[in-house]
């Protein structure tokens, strides 16, 4: 009988997360069942960040040899030594921003740009910095074919921000720093938050939820977790 509610409860949130619209294609169904088996059964509940992960077709930002794996539990290679992170992590880092429509958001590592839809299916105006160009060029043009006419990206060194564009109310980074960017906690709006993998090592890696109120930063550390090194402009 529990197991039964717990069902219908999942159930019931993944169609509040839907709404009454959304793309019709060949991954639909696999997209959903991705967003009830591992994420709303994990505990993200937050309606917006449940309502991107089933729209955004993540398919669209992995390798075509791997378009097959895409909703898998789990990261994928996307090429030069990067990955695309597993679905329940983007979930968890966009649902701890706690992001609203009128948020600007700045992302540090794009990737495959899959992160940057996500967000940008909640707020208007997503800022993106991929240091690899290869893969932001790549990454931009999906977006643009996608019609993600919000992001923004930038080819160049995430650690120094997008300052012309701070602050932000909200800033996601995607790749471990072992301390975390002077100029990220500058960029941060008052009442901001940032979440951000910190630690020396993926064995002691942690994704750490940065607040600013008051101009007064706090840190807390939410889960452990794997994440690719940040790397800087030589």
């Amino acid at each position: 009988m529990i197991l039964f509610v717990k069902h219908i409860i999942l159930s019931l949130l993944l169609l509040q997360a839907m709404g009454t619209s959304f793309a019709q294609d060949e991954f639909e169904e696999i997209r959903r069942q991705m967003v009830e088996g591992q994420i709303i059964s994990r505990g993200i509940t937050d309606p917006a960040t449940l309502d991107a992960m089933f729209k955004v077709p993540r398919h669209e930002f992995v390798p075509a040899n791997a378009k097959r794996y895409a909703y898998r539990d789990g990261p994928l290679s996307i090429g030069a030594g990067q990955t695309i992170s597993q679905p329940y992590i983007v979930a968890f880092m966009t649902e701890e921003l706690q992001l609203k429509p009128q948020h600007k958001v700045l992302e540090i590592g794009t990737g495959s740009g899959y992160q940057a839809a996500v967000l940008a299916e909640i707020v208007e105006q997503v800022y993106t910095i991929e240091i690899v160009e290869s893969l932001g060029r790549r990454a931009e043009n999906t977006l643009k074919q996608l019609e993600y006419d919000g992001v923004h990206v930038r080819i160049g060194d995430g650690y120094v921000g997008w300052p012309e564009e701070a602050p932000f109310d909200a800033i996601i980074v995607t790749a471990r720093v072992k301390e975390i960017p002077q100029p990220l906690l500058d960029q941060l709006a008052e009442g901001g938050r940032m979440i951000i993998p910190v630690g020396k090592s993926n064995w002691n890696a942690q994704l750490v939820l940065v607040r600013k109120n008051n101009g007064k930063i706090k840190k807390k550390k939410r889960m452990a977790v794997s994440f690719v090194p940040f790397t800087r402009k030589q």
